[in-house]
């Protein structure tokens, strides 16, 4: 495998002025992955140029990343220094003491000593079991809180003090919930991982996040064609099949799920796109170092929003819950303290 050269690629700068790469390889499986051929990917990877892995806990697989690290860095041809390595702390471990045991846990996995960004996967601890069916529910969910959001918020702020991580993040958030949380920390969330593609640009969210130097971290930046059945409906839409998105595919003489992933990265997100094909993979970083999209095509795909969460998150609704819309605070929904 040829490596890309790594200094052709941009860029992305935290809050902390802290430099992370504008592209990430992610760690999710899904239903069709197992553990060993995750990690294999990320060992070809980082082999190839990646230097941003994202990884959570739930995932189940983040002992393998850990065999893989070891053996990279043993290698010689990446030093730890080199690579950004994330994580998250899942639902059932946001109580008191929770957070940092769930760290503590995934660097022993990773074979790390410090983590390079921690997130809050989700902001409520509402579980479900790993595969269940959409509609499945557990009668402990309940509505977001910001008291139980904060429990687990502050031992995330008390990970960097420890020196565990180095920075922390929220993801699957809202402008109402960030509006509610933000006043209350310590330690500011220096990124904010949500769904970002063509046909979901969040633009409100995403404004905000970059109005208060968060940065964006963008996952299912294809449309996520391997996520889990019990996320599909009738209503979803492809964004390969978006039709500016196939007339830059058509005009630059590539693949639409790498337009896809041009757009995120010049837009200014950090996409984290999940592959364990080589081919692919090595092709979803490289576009981000050559021939980028015309501002014509940029806007052109701007304004294909078409307002399609993918992830709806229907397996976290509670009793009562008129439908998945609740989990993101529409209209008359209220964020609870």
């Amino acid at each position: 495998m040829e490596r890309l050269d790594t200094a052709l690629l941009p860029v992305r700068e935290l809050y902390t002025g802290e430099k992370i790469p504008c592209m990430g390889l992610g760690t999710f499986g899904s239903d069709k992955y197992g553990a060993e051929q995750v990690s294999n990917a990320v060992y070809g990877a980082i082999r190839y140029g990646y230097r941003l892995i994202d990884c959570a806990s739930v995932y189940q697989n983040e002992h393998h990343i850990g065999e893989v690290l070891q053996r990279i860095f043993q290698e010689g041809s990446v030093q730890r220094s080199e690579l950004f390595i994330t994580s998250k702390v899942w639902n059932d471990q946001h109580g008191e003491g929770e957070v940092i045991s769930a760290c503590k846990k995934s660097l022993s996995d990773l074979k790390l000593d410090v983590l390079d960004l921690y997130f809050v996967h989700w902001p409520f601890s509402n579980y479900h079991a790993p595969g269940c069916s959409g509609d499945s529910r557990n009668p402990d969910s309940r509505p977001f809180s910001v008291e139980e959001f904060m429990t687990a918020w502050l031992q995330c702020e008390r990970l960097i003090e420890m020196g565990l991580v180095r920075h922390i993040g929220m993801s699957n958030m809202t402008v109402p919930k960030l509006e509610a949380v933000l006043p209350l920390c310590k330690i500011q969330p220096a990124a904010l991982e949500m769904e970002l593609h063509p046909s979901f640009q969040q633009p409100e969210l995403f404004a905000y996040a970059r109005d208060h130097r968060i940065l964006p971290i963008g996952y299912c930046p294809i449309g996520s064609p391997s996520r889990p059945e019990r996320d599909r409906t009738a209503q979803d839409v492809a964004d390969t099949e978006l039709p500016a998105v196939r007339a830059a595919a058509e005009a630059h003489h590539i693949h639409p799920a790498v337009v896809c992933l041009k757009w995120a990265v010049q837009r200014g997100q950090v996409p984290i796109p999940f592959s364990v094909k080589e081919a692919q993979y090595t092709a979803n970083l490289k576009c981000a170092a050559e021939d980028p999209l015309t501002e014509e095509e940029m806007l052109a795909i701007e304004k294909e929003d078409r307002n399609c969460r993918l992830i709806k998150g229907q397996v976290f609704l509670w009793e009562g819950a008129s439908g998945w819309e609740d989990l993101w605070d529409p209209e008359g929904v209220i964020v609870k303290g």
